[in-house]
């Protein structure tokens, strides 16, 4: 018995990444208010006059028709919300960094309405900001606690004690902060008690609290990719690397 063709009319979503699917249509994957990251296939986006193709872009706010009853379902309409400023430069890579982490990180079809509205602000604050790594760290911090990950930051995990920012401490993935660590083969990050602390406040002004806080939430969210490789990270580096070097490319 076939499943009934269920539809959704203008729904508020943003793409997350677009790939070619047989001659002429697109796979998009997005991330809407009331149903999570969904997939939809966008018959015909590929041919030149595609009213589809020029909707679909990455970080505008859209309104999104779709139906069908399986995993991919099909695109209908998609119309421009407005009211985003355009991110670009390195805002732009920050933007597929955060894609990323909601590609592999978010279940498909698991409404998140608070996550969908912290990333509506993080765009915003990409796009307006000078300093982009505050938004990213918070935007990670908001990623976890939606999919039940949250940090615990402020309390010794063994003793429940208030974390002293003077010490240092071994970071337990499922746990929190820890000053020892009995778990041979085990390796956790170590981490500043005054980092955690500057985690936990959203407060990254001191230089060295934003270098390890940004250290530190790397390897939590590598821990939760399970072996999943970030791509924009490498791109980034890859950037960095050139810019230092002087090297703009032209010889490869």
């Amino acid at each position: 018995m076939r499943q009934p063709r269920e539809r959704r009319d203008d729904q508020p979503a943003f793409v997350l990444h677009t790939y070619p699917y047989r001659e002429t249509s697109v796979i998009v994957e997005t991330v809407t208010a009331a149903y999570g990251r969904v997939a939809l296939v966008a018959r015909g986006a590929r041919r030149a006059r595609s009213e589809l193709r020029a909707a679909i872009q990455a970080f505008q706010p859209l309104s999104l028709s779709w139906s069908g009853a399986g995993e991919l379902k099909t695109l209908l309409k998609a119309e421009w919300r407005g009211g985003l400023p355009l991110v670009g430069g390195s805002a732009l890579l920050c933007g597929f960094y955060v894609n990323e982490l909601l590609l592999k990180l978010l279940p498909r079809e698991d409404p998140h309405p608070q996550l969908f509205r912290d990333y509506e602000t993080a765009l915003v604050e990409l796009a307006s900001s000078a300093e982009q790594a505050p938004v990213l760290r918070r935007f990670e911090l908001r990623l976890l606690s939606e999919l039940g990950y949250a940090l615990p930051l402020t309390h010794e995990a063994d003793t429940g004690q208030p974390v002293d920012p003077a010490e240092r401490y071994y970071y337990a993935f499922d746990r929190g902060p820890r000053l020892k660590i009995a778990e041979p083969g085990r390796r956790y990050p170590q981490v500043r008690g005054a980092t955690l602390l500057a985690l936990a406040q959203q407060d990254f002004s001191a230089p060295e609290a934003a270098a390890e806080a940004k250290r530190l939430m790397r390897e939590v969210l590598d821990h939760y990719l399970e072996q999943r490789t970030i791509v924009s990270r490498r791109v980034v580096r890859d950037l960095q690397a050139m810019e230092e070097t002087g090297d703009d490319g032209s010889n490869d």
